[in-house]
């Protein structure tokens, strides 16, 4: 499988012209699967909810969403990308699978970071794999990195890929990528964007370093902070079948659910 991402930096509120550039970055590409940053179209520094309102579409009725289906079978290949959602009163920060049939699942951020509390409605969607082929996909969005049972839950699905739009602005994230990857024996990749946004409210720089990870933790290519970048490459997704860490050991298998009940208690604050 020939998988990778597109690292840019989308300008605030510029829906059309940072489609237009997407699109036409990728009418040239060969490959299977793209994933694109969080938020790839809007702009992340939203001032609160009614200007998320203002930029966020019903990916059911959505131009941008029928644009990027339309290239997806023009070239053939599945898109993972961050998307403003709007549907009936609410908006979600969320991330669509789009291929060549159209859009085949959405999935709605469940962890909010910081100001994001003010702008969006906390995620309502369970986590889901999808297939495409035989290659199994989950998403997860951003800051949900720090909350392992994200990519843990996936991986019980049967993930062969964790597809990662991303809006970084901490320095942690690419790196615990890696454990993230080598402790479920999946691939990641990890699509943030590049850049300083300014708005009323202040200025956001966004740490780049977009990557894709190997199922034993390797850095398989991570991109410059503040550049640019398309980078596709081939992967054997089959290699995230074996979750063997030692001849005995299995990842997965040698799970102890019965003493981890704590995991599903929500804290009593």
């Amino acid at each position: 499988m020939r998988a990778g991402f597109y690292q840019f930096k989308p300008l605030f509120g510029k829906v059309d012209r940072n489609l237009q550039k997407v699109i036409s970055v990728l009418r040239d590409v060969d490959a299977d699967l793209i994933v694109l940053p969080e938020l790839a179209f809007t702009g992340y520094t939203f001032l609160n909810r009614r200007e998320v309102m203002q930029h966020a579409e019903d990916p059911a009725r959505s131009t941008t969403v029928d644009s990027l289906a339309a290239l997806c079978r023009e070239k053939n290949f599945y898109l993972v990308t961050g998307f403003a959602e709007k549907s009936k009163d609410k908006c979600f920060n969320s991330s669509l699978l789009i291929g060549p049939g159209g859009l085949m699942h959405l999935y709605r951020k469940l962890h909010l970071f910081n100001t994001e509390k003010n702008c969006f409605d906390e995620g309502d969607i369970e986590l889901q794999v999808n297939s495409i082929g035989d290659v199994r996909i989950g998403m997860m969005i951003c800051f949900d990195w720090v909350f392992a049972e994200v990519s843990r839950s996936l991986a019980l699905q049967g993930a062969d890929i964790i597809c990662h739009p991303s809006n970084l602005v901490l320095s942690y994230c690419q790196q615990s990528m890696l454990t993230r990857s080598l402790e479920n024996r999946v691939f990641s990749i990890t699509a943030n964007r590049t850049g300083l946004e300014k708005r009323p409210q202040g200025e956001l720089k966004f740490t780049g370093r977009s990557q894709i990870v190997a199922p034993d933790g390797d850095l398989l290519f991570r991109a410059a902070s503040q550049r640019e970048t398309l980078h596709i490459m081939e992967i054997d997704p089959r290699r995230a079948h074996d979750k063997s860490i030692t001849a005995l050991n299995d990842v997965l298998g040698d799970r102890r659910p019965e003493f981890y009940s704590i995991l599903t208690q929500r804290e009593e604050v």
